[in-house]
């Protein structure tokens, strides 16, 4: 995500470091390179040239602090202000409602609509702890309402059945009327989109609107058809009172033009922005957070949190336990923290949050992608269990087994094995009093570089 503008704001601060301060020619150039940064990104005009006006504004003329270089400066006023474009804050849904609160979804056909409310009300029962009742009044696209009870059922919701023969305003009404009777704290509606905005559409949606009253009316948008997304944000919102945006697909999205684009233009907060497919891929949207990403800064709380959602506690604490009796880190160990990384969105997820990302060289980057972990758990599920846990027996004939059983070389099973090796060193120095600090110093600099695996992907203890 952000990745091309990344790298362009990255390169344009590199340039300022070797300057004594800022100057009025010195700012000049790198504001133009901040400029071309943003269109490339597909960020809309007004907001670009709003943004530029604000960050040369705050640049010129302003004194470099003895602890900050000019580069370091100029990245300041940077971030301050993209935070400040994109919101400032992150704005939770206000669900402080006589129950249920309602949450409707409107958003053109192919945005994401129904893949996000099972997102949404999976995040709102596990987070929030709330009783969650989902709807469909889209009696429209085939297959709509089947695809919600599917929804549904994956995130342990209730899920209210309507029908294709019904009208969306009777489906509106009996599911509010149940949603009161079973005491539910929210329910989240689905609406119909279409492939472009239409009259019959917004009066439609504006009916619904009258009828459910909703606490939150939020847009759910595709990031990915970049500032186009703004403008039909805004669309949206002077035929609806939208309280919200939710962007998706936002990790097939390299610009960042919608996320930077939405709040300038529609002047309603980002609230979540969806990261991937699996119904837990949706993220509360920190515009400070997300700017110190795009600056290379990474996103140390984001990944925080998301080790104590998503890491299995209980199972760190197993591997804790094992190492402090002093066992080895075998193969079955290795395999659960693969596993655990990519619980936790793979090498990229990881990266994407990881400060000082911005400068690792492109080779490393593309090198830092997920088949190589899973070529390592394929190579792992080709051994017997007695080869997983006694990584010592697998000698030779061994070796050409397990390469033929996933398909590999022999060549492939060896890297593993030293790998392996290099982990259970480093898990013997966690073990130990201090290890944490010794085995941080040892994986300093080992970075997934022609097949290598970064250490530690599971967070034990």
């Amino acid at each position: 995500m952000f990745e091309n503008l990344s790298d362009r704001l990255s390169k344009t601060v590199k340039k300022l470091r070797g300057q004594a301060r800022l100057t009025d020619e010195n700012i000049k150039d790198a504001l133009r390179e901040v400029r071309m940064a943003l269109l490339e990104a597909d960020v809309a005009l007004p907001v670009v040239r709003d943004f530029v006006a604000r960050v040369k504004e705050r640049a010129v003329g302003q004194e470099v602090l003895d602890s900050l270089t000019p580069g370091q400066a100029f990245i300041k006023v940077v971030h301050e202000e993209l935070i400040q474009t994109m919101g400032e804050a992150n704005e939770s849904l206000a669900l402080n409602a006589q129950p249920p609160a309602v949450i409707l979804l409107a958003g053109l056909q192919g945005a994401g609509k129904t893949t996000t409310v099972g997102k949404l009300s999976r995040f709102l029962k596990n987070q929030d702890k709330k009783k969650v009742m989902v709807v469909s009044c889209d009696v429209y696209r085939p297959a709509a309402i089947k695809q919600l009870e599917t929804v549904a059922n994956q995130t342990d919701v209730t899920f209210f059945p309507s029908d294709a023969s019904q009208k969306p305003a009777d489906i509106a009404k009996a599911a509010l009327a149940k949603a009161k009777s079973q005491y539910m704290d929210v329910l989240i509606v689905d609406t119909a989109g279409r492939l472009h905005i239409d009259a019959d559409m917004m009066g439609e949606i504006s009916q619904l609107h009258g009828i459910v009253q909703p606490i939150e009316t939020l847009f759910v948008v595709d990031s990915m058809t970049g500032q186009d997304a703004a403008n039909t944000a805004k669309a949206f919102g002077d035929a609806l009172p939208l309280t919200g945006v939710i962007l998706t697909k936002a990790d097939g999205d390299a610009r960042g033009g919608a996320a930077l684009s939405v709040r300038h233009i529609t002047g309603k907060p980002i609230k979540f922005v969806g990261i991937g497919e699996k119904l837990d891929a949706l993220e509360p949207f920190y515009p400070d957070r997300l700017a110190s990403r795009i600056l290379g800064m990474g996103d140390v709380l984001s990944l925080i949190e998301e080790a104590q959602q998503k890491v299995d506690h209980q199972k760190a604490q197993k591997l804790a336990k094992k190492l402090n009796k002093g066992k080895s880190f075998d193969f079955e160990d290795l395999r659960e923290q693969m596993m655990q990384m990519l619980n936790m969105g793979g090498m990229s997820g990881l990266m994407d949050k990881m400060p000082g990302m911005g400068d690792m060289p492109a080779q490393m980057k593309d090198q830092a992608n997920d088949r190589e972990i899973y070529r390592m758990i394929a190579i792992i599920n080709s051994m017997t269990l007695q080869e997983r846990r006694y990584p010592d027996i697998i000698k030779a004939s061994r070796k050409r087994r397990i390469a033929a059983g996933c398909g590999l070389q022999v060549q492939d099973v060896n890297r593993l094995m030293k790998q392996q090796q290099q982990m259970s060193k480093m898990m013997k120095q966690f073990s130990k009093g201090g290890g944490m600090r010794k085995m941080m110093k040892s994986m300093q600099g080992r970075m997934p570089m022609g097949g290598g695996f970064p250490p530690g992907g599971g967070f034990p203890g």
